[in-house]
Formats: structure tokens, C-alpha cells, sequence
């Protein structure tokens, strides 16, 4: 006799009639809940999930018109709209089972009933309940899916010797489960990194999902990666699967990893090492089955011993680890950069007849680049949609204040002197370049120096376009 793996829940007054079913669909499903009580049902739903609700259609002595499970079953589509509910009465009347299943019932049985009759109707009401989990699930993978879509250059671009490090290095790890520690200063393409990993592992069908955890507060921490139920706080208007739940299966990226708070790191701790999570408002552990990389661009082994970051979570997160060159560090890749994104950029803007003088070249191979490939991608395409002419030169490149190459001398671009005037924008425009300079283009460390959030900086880099 096949047992199926589904949860169900039958309200009834009766405790005879609950005693009956639950020794008979015992025989049939997994885990059978009784109830007597309907007012326990709004708890119940909030910490539980169950795959068939069987829900009586009379409470009350002597009450015969069905109207106590029509008041019931819209309370449960009310606080679980997808919820499979079948109705069950002594007193069939089919104008009271038509209005049932209008307000959302899968079907309606008669009692007594036949067992066999019994078993088919609540059967076919179950597998139409795990399909709409599916659908859902599906749905909500998907929506996770294209709101994480890397839109920009896929491909890792270059071959000094210090990348073919790294390729060898994404060769051998990609092919097990073992969790990444990716280090590298903002910009090095961290995520690019994560993602060749996932598009060589055997999970590669699977879904890859990134989570940026210095745009995530600490309040929303718990309902961003482990999900909640509806109810479980103000604004949570309707179920959401967390970030791990939605990954299980595939490859979870959790980059900034070194800007989570210690309260955090331990939650984070906690579900990596139970592989397992709760959604907030939830009794239920949801197994999960994720392939971890992690990414910061702050010193890890530096901030355990300050006791700014749990040894035993880095432990956990850095079986391999993969250290990103500054661009820097391999100048040599500058110019095969430089013409793709010139070709990117050139098709977008319609300009296919751009070149690069020689000179031009030489001066952006020597510049520091603290903004790293980002900056060299956002200098080009802003050189590209300003140049005047089929060759681009030096000053079509917009520098940092105050840069130099890597001898020390100055090189081309902006002024680095203070603004001329007192208005406001200008001066906030140049506070802002300056401390991007000090901090060697730190998102992080410049933000709390300016003393805002690493959005609202990402908002002003973008107005005033640095």
C-alpha cells in the first residue's frame, strides 16, 4: 500500500468521525492532523503548511444549513488562498456544495461515506494540491531567476598569468560541492567568478541565485533569505519563499558577505550547519540542498581576530578559496578590456567605427584603476558616448581626481582641486569622488565615512556619474 508523503488536517466536531479518519487516511498519507476546535485554524495555518484541509460543514448543535463551513472556508482562503480544502456534511445539499467550491473548495463529500469513494476524492483533491505547489514553486524560481539574470558580459575576459590562475582554479572547484570564499576589491568581478563556477558544476540546470547582503537591512534579513508566512509580521501579505528555499537544488551566491552584522552571522551559521531553514512565522524546517559561494572585499582574517566576524562561519564558508587580482595587477589584460567593451558599447550607441589610439592605451594601462573592470567599463562607455571622433584619445576618458600611473606621475582627467563655487551639488559631487579616491573605491568604507547607506551612495555614484 503506497503511502503518500502529504499532510493533512480534518476539522470536525465529532470526535468519532475524527478518531475514524484518522486511523483510515493514516493508511494512505504521511501525517494525518485532527482538530475539533475551527477557531484553532488560523493558528494552525500560520505555523504549518498542509497539502489537504478536510473541513466539516457544521459546528454548532443542531445546525444543519452549512453555513458554519462556508464562514470557515472563507477564513482559510482568506489566510491560505491556495489551500485545498474538501467539504465534508452529513446533510448533502447541492446548492451549498456549488457555493462552496465557488468560494474555493476543491470538492465535497457526503457523510457516512465509502471508503473507497472517500480515498478517490481526497487522492485526486491531494495531487491537484501538490500541483499547484509545483506551479507555485516553479513561478516563484522563475521570477528568481529573472531578477537575477546577469545582464552585463558573461564571460570572464583575460589571460595574465594571475587570471589563468584563477581559471584553473574555477576548473577544479566547479565540479564539486565544496563551498567558495571569493576575495577581491570591489569591481574585480566577483559574481562573474561565482557564475562561471555554477555553469561548470554538475548543478548547472539548476538555478543560480545572488543575494547582494549589504543592501539587505538587519530587519529583513531572516524574511529575505529564509522566507515567511503570511501574517507573520506588518507587510507579510501572502507566503514567500526565502532565498534558500528558492536555491535548493542550485548554486546560492551571498555576496558582501563580510558586511553581516555578528546576530546575523550566527542565523546564517545556524542554517548552513542544520541545512536546513524555518520561514519567519513557521514551526516547519524546510530542508535545503544549495552550493554555497560566498564573496567580500572586506579582510576576513582580520576582522576574526578584531572578533568582527565568527571564525566558525568562515570556517564554514571558505572550504576553497579564490582570490581576484586587482586590474591593476594585470595590465596586460587592459587593452583586450578596452575593445570589448568598446565593442559592446559601440553597437549599443550605433558607433561601430571606433578605435583607440596607441597613446590612449598606453596612458590607461598605467592608470591605478581603484574602481577596478567597473570603472574601466563605465570610463569606456562614457568615452565612447561623448567622443566626437572615430578615435578615441585620452581626454574622452573621464580619471578619477588626482590619479596617477603606476610611477607615481599625473595622469590625464579630471582636476583634482576642490569645487570653485559653493553649490551644493558640486560639492557633494566632489566630497564624494574625493573619499572613492581615499578608500581606493571601497563602496563600503567610503559610504560609512560619507555616513550614508551603500544604496544611497550607489544612488549618488549614478546621479553624478562616477
Amino acid at each position: 500500500m503506497k503511502i503518500n508523503p502529504g499532510k493533512i488536517l480534518v476539522v470536525d466536531d465529532e470526535e468519532d468521525i475524527l478518531l475514524s479518519l484518522q486511523l483510515f487516511l493514516s493508511q494512505h498519507f504521511e501525517d494525518v492532523k485532527t482538530e475539533s476546535n475551527p477557531f484553532q485554524l488560523p493558528r494552525l495555518l500560520r505555523h504549518e503548511h498542509f497539502d489537504l484541509i478536510i473541513l466539516d460543514m457544521n459546528f454548532r448543535k443542531g445546525e444543519t444549513s452549512g453555513q458554519d463551513g462556508i464562514n470557515w472556508l472563507k477564513k482559510i482562503m482568506e489566510l491560505e488562498p491556495s489551500a485545498s480544502v474538501v467539504m465534508m456534511t452529513a446533510y448533502a445539499d447541492v446548492k451549498t456544495a456549488v457555493e462552496a467550491v465557488k468560494l474555493g473548495a476543491t470538492d465535497f463529500i457526503e457523510k457516512p461515506w465509502r471508503n473507497e469513494k472517500l480515498l478517490a476524492t481526497l487522492l485526486s483533491a491531494y495531487k491537484l494540491s501538490r500541483s499547484r505547489e509545483k506551479v507555485n514553486k516553479l513561478v516563484e524560481k522563475q521570477m528568481a531567476i529573472s531578477s537575477n539574470i546577469d545582464q552585463q558580459f558573461g564571460e570572464i575576459i583575460g589571460q595574465s598569468p594571475s587570471m589563468k590562475q584563477v581559471y584553473n582554479m574555477i576548473e577544479k572547484v566547479a565540479k564539486t560541492n565544496a563551498n567558495v570564499l571569493i576575495l577581491g576589491e570591489n569591481g574585480t568581478g566577483k559574481e562573474l567568478i561565482a557564475r562561471a563556477i555554477h555553469r561548470q558544476s554538475p548543478r548547472v540546470k539548476e538555478v543560480f541565485i545572488s543575494v547582494d547582503l549589504g543592501a539587505v537591512s538587519e530587519s529583513l534579513f531572516e524574511s529575505e533569505l529564509f522566507g515567511h508566512k503570511k501574517g507573520a509580521f506588518t507587510d507579510a501579505r501572502e507566503d514567500r519563499s526565502g532565498r534558500f528555499e528558492v536555491a535548493s537544488g542550485g548554486t546560492l551566491f551571498l555576496d558582501e558577505i563580510g558586511n553581516l552584522s555578528l546576530p546575523l552571522q550566527v542565523k546564517l551559521l545556524t542554517a548552513l550547519q542544520n541545512r536546513e531553514i524555518r520561514r519567519i512565522g513557521s514551526n516547519e524546517s524546510i530542508p535545503i540542498d544549495i552550493r554555497l559561494i560566498c564573496a567580500t572585499n572586506m579582510p576576513l582574517y582580520d576582522m576574526v581576530k578584531e572578533n568582527q566576524f565568527r571564525q566558525d562561519l568562515l570556517y564554514r564558508i571558505n572550504t576553497v578559496e579564490i582570490k581576484l587580482p586587482a586590474l591593476r595587477q594585470r595590465q596586460e589584460d587592459i587593452p583586450v578590456l578596452v575593445a570589448h567593451f568598446l565593442q559592446v558599447y559601440g553597437k549599443k550607441y550605433q558607433k561601430p567605427e571606433l578605435s583607440i589610439h596607441p597613446k590612449t592605451m598606453n596612458l590607461l594601462q598605467q592608470y591605478e584603476w581603484p574602481g577596478n573592470i567597473r570603472e574601466l567599463r563605465h570610463a569606456v562607455e562614457r568615452a565612447v558616448i561623448l567622443s566626437d571622433n572615430n578615435e578615441l584619445e585620452i581626454h574622452d576618458f573621464i580619471l578619477q581626481s588626482g590619479s596617477q600611473s603606476s610611477n607615481g606621475s599625473p595622469l590625464p582627467g579630471n582636476s583634482g582641486e576642490e569645487p570653485d563655487s559653493f553649490n551644493l551639488t558640486e560639492i557633494e559631487r566632489w566630497a564624494i569622488k574625493k573619499v572613492l579616491i581615499k578608500h581606493g573605491g571601497n563602496i563600503s568604507r567610503a559610504a560609512d565615512e560619507l555616513g550614508l547607506t551603500r544604496a544611497a551612495l550607489y544612488r549618488r555614484m549614478a546621479k553624478y556619474e562616477l
